[in-house]
């Protein structure tokens, strides 16, 4: 089963809501997996603007 990623924040999902957004736009396009695990000192975090800590897809279509 693939896995499926929040379009806006692009962070990986496993509920029925995103737990950033909130939101309910998903998709299982995904490339790439960034694991952010202290998004304040990150600097990879900071390009992607990522706030929380978590598993991230690099694109999503």
């Amino acid at each position: 089963m693939s896995r499926k990623v929040c379009k806006s924040c692009k962070i990986f999902v496993e509920g029925a809501a995103c737990p950033i957004c909130k939101g309910n736009q998903f998709t299982t396009n995904w490339k790439g997996r960034l694991f952010i695990l202290d998004p304040n000192k990150s600097m990879i975090a900071q390009k992607i603007n990522a706030k929380h800590a978590g598993e991230y897809a690099i694109k999503v279509r």
